[in-house]
């Protein structure tokens, strides 16, 4: 089934009834909804292109933050790596920062929603130099960030208050750092596009009911078999998309990435042969240009490899996954694409965003709090204040 003209979509072989979760998508995109604004081409961006072109001056860019506020852009870069000339350096968790200089000039982007992420701040306060430039990314309320950049003179960029982090890639929270990073942010946005074409409804649709029917199987962990190493980032985006958004009354699903081929030498034994609780989403990537195999070192037993590029190997490994999944009943689905690019990324990002929300909304779960994660939030910060 062909998605768009950039993907190629392999649904779930059972059968599902459709009707209530088109019912839902209608319902769906005749709300007033901050995040399906987003992911449209008339979205008003906070920043101005003034404001864009005073930052291309930067070749280093330190992007600071946690979760969707910081997962989206790193998976735009890491798509799109082969075009980016510039040098991001996501700073998402505790490390080393052994990429960060004291002696360049920086453009520091530290985003957080709430202006008060514990990570973000420490960090932020652990990088940042006398000669580093800071902007924020923050709602307009009093805050932490807030705060810091009024006494530093710093620039804030509103961050849309009605748009959770991890559905926020295609709001400012995403489409500046894809701006900085030298790409359009218009061609990631495609909503308004998709939701008229059949084929994408389709997909969606049938899609969504064979997700809830093998939840209702109790089949609760999904595997991404994931052969395209450039879309790890993304994939680690859908994770937290996928687990906050859902994860809720005791249901959810447990998204786990696997990396190929070094996981068929490792998990692939378990994922054919283990528990049967498990659904699969197999990802593929068409390249330019691969790597090609030397056939001057090739012995005859090898013959097969001859006038093979790395990118065909992985192909072969790819689709005979899809042939004994689909001889053994496993349940999966299959993404096949055809053109790396910003369209592509955004009709993904659009695609997998539409699903959680139906899925929610079919499972009668709010998609858009996470309020586990505020209660650990405020035990860390009582622990910190006792010491």
């Amino acid at each position: 089934m062909k998605i768009s003209k950039n993907i190629f979509y392999k649904s779930f072989k059972r059968k599902t009834d459709n009707k209530k979760i088109s019912k839902l998508f209608k319902h769906l995109i005749k709300e007033n909804n901050q995040i399906l604004k987003s992911l449209a081409d008339n979205y008003p961006n906070k920043f101005t292109k003034k404001k864009i072109m005073s930052l291309k001056k930067f070749n280093d860019i330190n992007l600071i933050g946690m979760g969707g506020s910081i997962l989206g852009s790193k998976s735009i870069y890491n798509f799109l790596r082969k075009r980016i000339k510039k040098n991001f350096n996501f700073i998402d968790n505790f490390h080393e920062f052994q990429n960060i200089s004291n002696k360049k000039k920086m453009l520091n982007l530290i985003i957080s929603k709430s202006g008060n992420t514990l990570e973000t701040i420490a960090n932020f306060n652990v990088i940042s130099k006398k000669n580093h430039e800071n902007i924020f990314i923050t709602e307009n309320k009093s805050s932490y960030l807030k705060t810091i950049a009024t006494k530093l003179k710093s620039d804030v960029i509103d961050h849309n208050n009605y748009i959770g982090g991890r559905y926020s890639v295609l709001s400012e929270v995403g489409m500046l750092p894809a701006e900085l990073m030298g790409l359009n942010q218009k061609k990631f946005k495609r909503y308004n596009y998709l939701i008229k074409d059949r084929n994408f409804i389709n997909s969606l649709i049938s899609n969504v009911s064979g997700l809830l029917n093998l939840i209702k199987k109790k089949k609760s962990n999904s595997i991404i078999i994931n052969y395209d190493k450039n879309s790890t980032d993304f994939f680690n985006w859908y994770q937290q998309l996928v687990a906050e958004s859902l994860g809720k009354k005791k249901q959810g699903i447990l998204p786990v990435i696997s990396n190929m081929p070094a996981d068929n030498h490792s998990l692939m034994q378990l994922y054919l042969d283990g528990p049967k609780n498990n659904f699969f989403t197999l990802f593929f990537s068409k390249e330019k240009s691969p790597k090609k195999i030397l056939n001057k070192n090739l012995l005859d037993s090898h013959f097969y490899l001859k006038g093979k590029n790395l990118n065909d190997i992985s192909y072969k490994q790819f689709s005979a996954t899809e042939s004994i999944f689909s001889q053994r009943n496993i349940p999966f689905r299959s993404f096949f694409i055809n053109n790396r690019s910003e369209e592509t990324l955004g009709e993904l990002f659009t695609f997998f965003i539409l699903e959680t929300i139906l899925l929610a909304k079919a499972l009668r779960i709010n998609p858009y709090d996470q309020p586990a994660v505020e209660i650990l939030k405020k035990k860390t910060k009582n622990l910190l204040l006792r010491t």
